[in-house]
């Protein structure tokens, strides 16, 4: 099992996470997290002796403005946020979560409610133990599964976005990288 403090430790050994964890508060970005594959694929590294990004695609921040929720606005936060982070080598996504409900069907095939908050589209990813995000103003970990599913490789469906066909796809990619990584039926 991890700790938080232990959790916290490790993500920051990749230098990635590490550099945006420290700059993203002075983006000002309404309840921005840090979240998805960069917290707990850097963990499965650092547990499969790879160095800590190791095979880590992009780089996810959430934030949550519903104020606005045209493309341009939602550029506008992605357009700043690339000139920020440039002198980083990895891909930064940042996506407001608030427009997640405008755009999912279409890119995934599947129906998305309209969220309320930046944490309830981490509550929704389809493998339940990679719900895992830091909200970056005060460092707190948010996992509302717990971390215990996480460190021990065990993927299962997330009941709050039960797509098997998608969860079947996502676990599998994840295995072919992590081969420790168990995948468990839908029931379990």
């Amino acid at each position: 099992m991890i700790s938080t403090g232990s959790f916290l430790s490790g993500i920051g050994e990749n230098p990635i996470n590490a550099t945006l964890l420290q700059r993203l508060p002075e983006l000002g970005l309404p309840e921005c997290h840090l979240t998805a594959g960069c917290l707990f694929q850097t963990i499965w590294n650092l547990r499969s002796g790879k160095p800590a990004g190791w095979g880590i695609k992009d780089y996810d921040i959430f934030y949550f403005d519903s104020h606005d929720l045209s493309w341009e606005a939602e550029d506008a936060v992605i357009r700043r946020a690339e000139h920020f982070f440039g002198d980083l080598p990895a891909r930064i996504e940042v996506r407001n979560q608030a427009r997640v409900h405008l755009w999912y069907h279409k890119k995934f095939g599947a129906p998305y409610p309209a969220l309320q908050s930046a944490r309830e589209g981490i509550d929704r990813y389809l493998i339940a133990c990679t719900c895992i995000g830091i909200d970056v103003a005060t460092g707190e970990l948010y996992a509302p599964n717990g971390l215990h599913d996480m460190w021990d490789g065990l993927l299962r469906i997330n009941p709050m976005n039960a797509h098997p066909v998608l969860f079947q796809q996502k676990a599998e990619m994840y295995r072919a990288r992590w081969p420790w990584l168990r995948i468990l039926p839908a029931h379990q």
